[in-house]
């Protein structure tokens, strides 16, 4: 045995494919979740972009989930192009009035998500944060936005304080959702330019935030990507070309160990039916009109077709139609 495999244990906890799901964090809760996307789950992802420190996730959340208003000096405007520093880039506008619009569409979807969600998954980044200098009712930032780092403090997250804008998120989420279930997340993605030494520094804190907190709901839990990149799959082969990011079969492996934690038999037993299906949706070939491939597609629909009281599948049903010649 030439390597130490991370063995996680079945949580009483399931997952079905019915449950709704809203992912939220780092880039690998965008992974996660277009996993779960992909695999027919009522998934929302990561609907704020990606945010890399607790704080930011947790004080996103409250705000989508108590219909405050984003701070009036959290909007700045670059040239042209307006942008708030509570969120990720991708939330963008040529006028103030458009980007409030934009943010207040993603609040109210996220709110209404977050009322019939069943799991929600947390992916921590970095406890390092940047605090703006110039005072006001926004102090640390999600996104600095390219700006000069003279206009910021950058500063370590003390466990405490992390915990504590959680206890806030969860007495806020309990109050909507009393049954939702939390699921924490550490990203395996190292960031560098914090120095590795820093970096380690960071996961620390995070890791033993998530530690604690688990410890102390009984329906929060912690799911170990973290060590499963660190420990389990310690190899670079295992590495993007960035020497940071996990390579497709890293996460593929990273999705199977979270798959044996939290989905019963008969979801996993889906999830390999649908995939079948997702390959056959996108078999290209080189004589559509054929007897065989006619043949072929009306085998696929009726496939497809049973699965209409599972998921919903009038979109492949669509596209399947649209390929055949004659039902």
């Amino acid at each position: 045995m030439f390597r130490t495999e991370l063995i996680t244990h079945p949580s009483q906890h399931k997952i079905a494919i019915t449950h709704p799901l809203l992912t939220i964090g780092s880039c690998f809760a965008e992974a996660i979740g277009n996993r779960l996307h992909g695999a027919k789950f009522k998934v929302s992802v990561n609907p704020f972009g990606t945010t890399y420190n607790p704080i930011s996730i947790h004080n996103l959340l409250v705000y989508a989930l108590t219909d405050k208003n984003l701070p009036n000096d959290a909007y700045v405007q670059l040239q042209d192009v307006h942008l708030n520093y509570h969120l990720h880039s991708s939330f963008s506008a040529l006028s103030k009035a458009e980007l409030q619009q934009k943010i207040d569409v993603s609040m109210n979807k996220v709110q209404a998500d977050l009322k019939v969600c069943d799991v929600l998954l947390i992916t921590y980044g970095t406890a390092w944060v940047y605090q703006r200098k110039k005072e006001g009712n926004i102090n640390i930032v999600n996104n600095c936005h390219k700006q000069a780092s003279s206009l910021f403090n950058k500063q370590l997250l003390k466990q405490k304080e992390i915990e504590n804008s959680f206890d806030g998120l969860y007495q806020v989420l309990k109050k909507i959702r009393p049954d939702l279930r939390i699921i924490l997340t550490l990203s395996p993605v190292r960031h560098i330019k914090d120095t590795l030494e820093l970096n380690a520094v960071s996961k620390a804190i995070l890791r033993t935030s998530c530690y604690h907190i688990s410890q102390r709901y009984t329906d929060v839990d912690y799911f170990p990507a973290y060590e499963i990149m660190m420990d389990d799959l310690r190899d670079y082969r295992f590495y993007k070309s960035d020497m940071l990011h996990p390579t497709i079969e890293a996460e593929d492996y990273i999705w199977e160990k979270f798959a044996r934690t939290y989905f019963e038999t008969d979801t996993i037993a889906f999830i390999k039916k649908w995939k079948e299906i997702k390959a056959a949706l996108a078999h290209k070939p080189f004589h559509p009109s054929s007897t065989a491939h006619q043949l072929f597609l009306k085998s696929l629909y009726t496939k497809v077709s049973e699965l209409k009281n599972v998921v919903n599948v009038e979109e492949e049903l669509l596209f399947i139609q649209s390929q055949i010649t004659s039902l």
